[in-house]
Parts: structure tokens; sequence; C-alpha cells
């Protein structure tokens, strides 16, 4: 059963969640980008819990049988860049997500408010 990408989104705001994500951000970039459908962008305060909250998304996309297409960054823990086709997740460290600000690199994408 392919999973559409409303549901991915879900899954995966809420698994970053479970894992105590700060600062979680889903953004619709339908009709902006060509890359995906929705951009999920949250944070962890250390290496550890970067790493703990790719996991768990990547565990339960596996689970709703939904393709992980690609994870980078997960040695480094700083940013963690994860495609899992219609929805793409960045995991942030703190740091690098203030440096970074991608929310404002994608300012015409509207915030989608999930589950």
């Amino acid at each position: 059963m392919a999973v559409n990408s409303n549901e991915l989104l879900n899954m995966a705001v809420k698994a970053a969640d479970d894992k105590k994500a700060m600062n979680i951000v889903a953004l619709d970039l339908k009709g902006i980008s060509l890359i995906a459908d929705y951009f999920v962008i949250c944070h962890g305060n250390s290496d550890t819990q970067v790493q703990a909250i790719a996991t768990e998304i990547r565990k339960r996309a596996h689970e709703a049988g939904a393709n992980v297409r690609g994870i980078e960054g997960m040695d480094s823990a700083r940013w963690v860049l994860m495609d899992l086709g219609d929805v793409v997740v960045h995991v942030f460290h703190r740091d690098e997500r203030e440096y970074y600000n991608i929310e404002r690199l994608w300012s015409d994408a509207k915030v989608v408010e999930t589950v």
C-alpha cells in the first residue's frame, strides 16, 4: 500500500515530535518547487538527539511502507537530510538551523498545520 504525501508528512512530524524535536515546521512546496510536496524542518539540541530523531523517522517510514530514498549527514549529525519522496525532512543541530535558516529561503511556502 502506497503512502500518500499527507500521511507521510504527518508520520514524519509525529516521529520527530515523539523524539522531542524542537520547533517543528512543515512547509507546503506544491506549486513552488518540483523537489517535493513538503519540507519538514526541525532541530535537536545534541548530535545524539539529531540522530535519534532521524532514526525514528526512518523507522516509521519503513513501517508505513514508504520508500526512504536517501539519508545524508547521519555521521556528523549536524544536518541530516532525509529524502522520503514527496516529503523531504531536514533535521538540524540547533546551531546549524540558526545559521542556514531554511525557512527564510523557502519563505514563499505556506506553513502547514499537522496532526
